[in-house]
């Protein structure tokens, strides 16, 4: 199973907008917890407590969520709001709750492993085309990552979905597509010489001229 962190949240009655720009000026965060078979329910939580716990957790991580005194809840965090402008603040947390018995999709990470013998012993570039597998599974066989083995990898070489397996877990996205590939290096451009231009004889035509247009003058 996915890695679980505990969450601590307390019940909130006021929404809008207006609440909710209120909650953030006292270090909260408006949140909302749903899932199947229950109804919405507005939370609020500490703001830097929360930023913490971001800084690890993934789609793919089971949360404790413990509203007030209550029995902990497990959830996923479906939805991380922030502010446009000033990336680090959130602004609101959707949370979905989770049973044992209920089938999940979830989009889990892709940690490619290994160095490819193509980078290693030819110079190429490990290309990592997909970073996340939609997979559908029940909660205990959830995984924190997919962990994906590029040794084996060489020049031209691709590891596509239908190569991949996760235990417990049906993978969702078509096994065409590819997940890495190891490219051949670029070649060099061609340096293009550069053509020096002839030196101009344009000032030696204009003071011929000059000298013409004195003789010209003697001669008047």
């Amino acid at each position: 199973m996915a890695n679980q962190l505990k969450l601590a949240a307390e019940s909130r009655s006021t929404t809008g907008k207006g609440a909710a720009r209120s909650l953030r000026q006292q270090g909260k965060v408006p949140a909302v917890i749903y899932g199947h078979g229950r109804e919405p329910e507005s939370l609020m939580l500490d703001a830097a407590a929360l930023g913490k716990l971001l800084l690890t957790a993934t789609a793919a991580s089971v949360l404790e969520v413990t509203v007030g005194s209550g029995t902990p809840i497990q959830a996923l965090i479906r939805e991380v709001q922030r502010n446009p402008v000033r990336q680090a603040e959130i602004v609101h947390l959707d949370l979905y709750e989770i049973h044992a018995d209920e089938t999940l999709t979830v989009s889990v990470p892709v940690h490619l492993v290994g160095t490819a013998d193509g980078v290693r012993n030819f110079g190429g570039v490990l290309d990592h085309v997909m970073r996340e597998l939609e997979i559908e599974c029940l909660p205990r066989d959830l995984p924190e990552h997919i962990e994906v083995d590029v040794t084996a990898l060489g020049i031209g070489d691709s590891i596509h979905v239908r190569d991949i397996s996760v235990p417990g877990a049906e993978v969702l996205q078509d096994g065409d597509l590819t997940v890495a590939t190891v490219v051949a290096p670029r070649a060099e451009e061609a340096a293009v010489p550069v053509v020096e231009a002839p030196a101009s004889d344009e000032p030696e035509l204009i003071r011929k001229a000059k000298a013409d247009e004195e003789e010209t003058e003697e001669e008047a």
